[in-house]
């Protein structure tokens, strides 16, 4: 498929379902726009999709060169990173011998923006979903300090090991949005990137054993939502938003429609609303 200079070209993972489906409605409503995605099953109508196991580093590093192939020499303008998987419960280590979360949400995702950094043109964005659980702040278990090799290769298994793994996960994320948007590479083409994270949102599989790819149930329980209501009352962190409005803040900010004040990052959909944050 040839693509003339005036189509806008969005890559992304985790377009199948949750907010990423949302954002996707966005993204092909716009004139001229092209949606490659990658995905382990079914995709949305008005993409084009490609297969991609994330917890597999030779399928991704297969989608990156497929992408590539695609594309015959044009740039991507939106490369959107916003897949996650989150295990309760004790997993097995992926093809590759990793912890599945860890390799699921950070190390994929690393060597996907890695292998497709050159391919994206001269004013492009990358967007990468995180979460603000990485912030003791807000969650309990959220990491206090990084060791790769213990994510890598965790040496307990269990609920509380599982439970922890997510957190640290997103602030891996947070971590490489920084460190790429501190590349040379980066500053001088330049390459917007930005971390986004869309708040507690309910309606998604997030949390199951098994990947956010997946379908999920929209129509979270009216007694959850209301315990989370109150909760929001003292924490903002708690505030239940829906996959809808998180879908419409990604694509947003991918497209542009919304930007971060200079130096900032970071964006936090807080009741509905984008904020920015300083990184220290």
């Amino acid at each position: 498929m040839s693509t003339s200079k005036s189509t806008r070209t969005v890559v992304m993972t985790g377009a199948s379902s949750g907010l990423g489906a949302h954002a996707v409605r966005h993204f092909i409503a716009h004139p001229d726009t092209r949606v490659i995605i990658g995905t382990r099953g079914a995709s949305p109508e008005g993409v084009e999709a490609l297969p991609l196991d994330l917890s597999s580093l030779e399928s991704v590093r297969s989608f990156a060169e497929a992408v590539k192939k695609r594309l015959e020499g044009a740039r991507i303008d939106l490369l959107v990173l916003n897949a996650g998987a989150q295990y309760r419960r004790a997993a097995q280590p992926t093809v590759d011998g990793f912890e599945p979360t860890f390799a699921v949400n950070h190390l994929a995702h690393y060597l996907l923006a890695r292998l497709l950094l050159s391919s994206i043109t001269e004013g492009g964005r990358l967007v990468i979903t995180t979460s603000d659980t990485h912030d003791p702040a807000h969650f309990p278990l959220a990491p206090r300090q990084l060791d790769p090799q213990r994510l890598a290769h965790p040496p307990h298994a269990g609920l509380g090991a599982s439970m922890r793994a997510y957190p640290a996960s997103k602030l891996c994320n947070l971590l490489t949005a920084r460190a790429f948007a501190a590349l040379d590479e980066v500053k001088t083409r330049p390459i917007h990137v930005v971390a986004y994270n869309p708040g507690l949102t309910l309606g998604t599989n997030l949390g199951r054993s098994g990947s956010q790819w997946t379908s999920q149930p929209e129509c979270p329980s009216q007694v959850l939502r209301a315990v989370f209501w109150l909760l929001s009352r003292f924490n903002s962190a708690f505030f239940a938003g829906t996959p809808k409005r998180a879908g419409e803040a990604l694509a947003q900010l991918a497209l542009g429609t919304v930007t971060p004040p200079p130096g900032r990052i970071y964006a936090s959909l807080v009741k509905g609303k984008i904020t920015f944050h300083h990184l220290s």
